[in-house]
């Protein structure tokens, strides 16, 4: 489904990335590993499209996105696309269900349809009793759920997550992590996590381990 071919990146003269293949087929938990500073979160960053490679091309079911111009692209990640980030972002002024309506806002459908699957993802993930509320009345993994529910609005063919239980407890950590796999297996979901959660990285379908801006074999 994802295809990156010969990827390179680099910030000045720092070398970030080098010409690094990668694939991801749907359905796929896949996660990121390798030490800091080993170009994790830019592969993922590249993938996402949040960032255009300065070698190599990114493509998606034979589309090449990393050649998009930025109106395209910006349209082709609000559809196509779903990210969680270690810290969740919500909008704090702005409830549980209104946060996670956002993408379906930015692509343009009404506000009672964007509710309707709102409410749908947020019972999924077992907030039906929180979805007034706004993020400083959520716990921690509440919030993170939340994040999830967002990611999941527009039916993204794939989620990137950098580091997704990084700012939460050990109990919240585990629960994300199931919920993953859960969303894979009811929803055919397919993830791409970077990670130094060791147990997460090991109840992936496949782990890509990288060093020094490549990816070792």
């Amino acid at each position: 489904m994802i295809v990156g071919k010969s990827l390179s990146k680099n910030y000045g003269d720092l070398t970030v990335l080098k010409s690094v293949d990668v694939s991801i087929a749907a359905g796929e938990v896949v996660s990121i590993t390798g030490p800091s500073g080993a170009g994790k979160s830019t592969l993922l960053q590249l993938l996402g499209t949040l960032d255009m490679p300065r070698g190599g091309t990114v493509s998606y079911d034979g589309i090449e996105v990393s050649s998009l111009k930025s109106n395209k692209l910006a349209a082709f990640r609000n559809q196509n696309i779903g990210f969680i980030f270690q810290f969740h972002h919500l909008l704090p002024e702005f409830t549980a269900i209104e946060n996670v309506c956002m993408p379906a806002f930015i692509l343009g459908k009404n506000k009672k349809e964007a509710e309707v699957r709102a409410s749908e993802l947020l019972e999924l993930l077992g907030l039906k009793d929180r979805m007034g509320h706004k993020p400083n009345e959520l716990s921690g993994g509440e919030q993170q759920r939340v994040a999830v529910a967002r990611a999941l609005m527009n039916n993204p063919k794939v989620i990137f997550a950098d580091e997704p239980s990084g700012n939460l407890d050990t109990e919240n950590a585990e629960e994300l992590h199931k919920l993953f796999f859960k969303l894979r297996d009811e929803l055919g979901q397919t993830f791409v996590i970077v990670t130094h959660n060791e147990d997460l990285a090991a109840m992936a379908d496949r782990v890509i381990q990288m060093k020094d801006g490549m990816v070792l074999d």
